[in-house]
Formats: structure tokens, C-alpha cells, sequence
């Protein structure tokens, strides 16, 4: 699995994947509870393959921060947890990703993308596999 078949939905935990597109929307799974149901095309889906995080100098892919997340923690999940205070998120986010523009990554979004990390790391999401092919 790639993550250009993984999405986020707006305002719905959790990640789905993307089973197939159906006429005006998807059918999807639940990582997390394995059920699958319809979303219409104007949920607010969003592949997680075409998000990107600001940065100082532009802007950095998703799976790169995974990498650098994978990396650091050999693999593991995050030494972190999601539900840590503000400060020590950006604090674990500038060791993943030092130029990191805070004015516009806010301390809900590193939040989710260290829950999708862990999410993926526990359904066996392939980080090396994936890093390699790309």
C-alpha cells in the first residue's frame, strides 16, 4: 500500500484507504476498524501523498517527514505522544524537522501527523519499500 491510496478525511479520526472510486465519491476502509463505507467526492478528502508541510524554504512531502519520523525513532513509534503540550511537540517536531515554519504548522497538525505515523506503523505501512521508490 502507498500512500497514494491512504486519505484523511475531514472532521473523521483515523486514516482510510481508498478501495475504489464510485460515482460521486469513494468507497473507503477504516485503517484502524476495517470497515469500509462510502464518501461522497465533497467530504474534504485529502490523499496523504499530496499533503506537504511548510517549512522556512518551501514546502516538504508527508512521506518525508514520515522518513525523518521513521528514522529517528529506528523504526519504533513516537517517543511522543500526541496528546503531549504545544511546547514539547514543536520541540519533537524541530528534532524531525528543524526549518519548520511555525507560524503555519500548528500544533494540531503535527498532532495528526504523528497519530497517521503511528497509525501506519501499526498496519505494517512499509516506510523502506516506499522511501526506496521514490
Amino acid at each position: 500500500m502507498t500512500l497514494d491510496k491512504i486519505l484523511a478525511i475531514s472532521k473523521k479520526p483515523g486514516l482510510y484507504r481508498l478501495i475504489n472510486p464510485s460515482r460521486g465519491g469513494y468507497i473507503v476502509e477504516s485503517i484502524l476498524g476495517k470497515k469500509k463505507f462510502y464518501a461522497k467526492a465533497d467530504s474534504n478528502l485529502s490523499l496523504l501523498s499530496e499533503i506537504s508541510i511548510y517549512t522556512l524554504s518551501g514546502e516538504v512531502p508527508l512521506l518525508d517527514v514520515f522518513f525523518k519520523i521513521f528514522d529517528k525513532e529506528k523504526g519504533e513509534k513516537t517517543s511522543i505522544s500526541s496528546n503531549s503540550k504545544k511546547d514539547e511537540l514543536e520541540a519533537y517536531f524541530f528534532s524531525v524537522l528543524p526549518d519548520f515554519d511555525e507560524e503555519r504548522v500548528y500544533s494540531s497538525d503535527i498532532k495528526k501527523i504523528l497519530n497517521w505515523y503511528n497509525i501506519l506503523l501499526n498496519d505494517n505501512f512499509n516506510f523502506k519499500s516506499e522511501k526506496a521508490s521514490k
